[in-house]
């Protein structure tokens, strides 16, 4: 299961705050070169990582409830099985979108309650992936 291209280039074309949960402050981490990317690429990150106070130079917020401005994107550098909790407090924080990194799939619940609060729902992708191939290179 992978969104469509159509919705993944929207998502990332009208979307400006990123909120990456998972965030690391370890260069070898997906997280932490996708944040890097997303930085480089214009758009305002969020770290969010109860272990880290700073990542890439910008404070990292224990959990979404805890970024005290607006987010237009959660990221999430999760386990499957953890992820579902996430999606429940980008909901909650008012959202724009959830997307979801390679291989993480939250429980279908939790989806249906992304997309009936409005989010757009975007799952197993990567911006970094995404970013050049839609935009090309920086």
């Amino acid at each position: 299961m992978r969104t469509d291209d159509e919705t993944a280039r929207k998502v990332l074309a009208e979307s400006r705050t990123w909120a990456v949960v998972g965030a690391s402050d370890d260069p070898w981490r997906s997280s932490y070169g996708v944040a890097e990317l997303l930085i480089e690429r214009g758009y305002d990150v969020v770290p969010v990582n109860p272990n880290h106070s700073r990542v890439l130079g910008l404070t990292c917020y224990p959990s979404l409830a805890d970024v005290p401005r607006p987010v237009d994107v959660v990221d999430l550098f999760r386990r499957s099985e953890l992820a579902g909790v996430h999606v429940d407090e980008a909901i909650a924080i008012g959202a724009k979108a959830v997307w979801t990194q390679l291989a993480v799939f939250p429980d279908p619940a939790s989806l249906e309650r992304a997309r009936a609060a409005g989010l757009t729902v975007v799952l197993n992708r990567c911006p970094a992936q995404d970013l050049p191939r839609f935009f090309g290179a920086a």
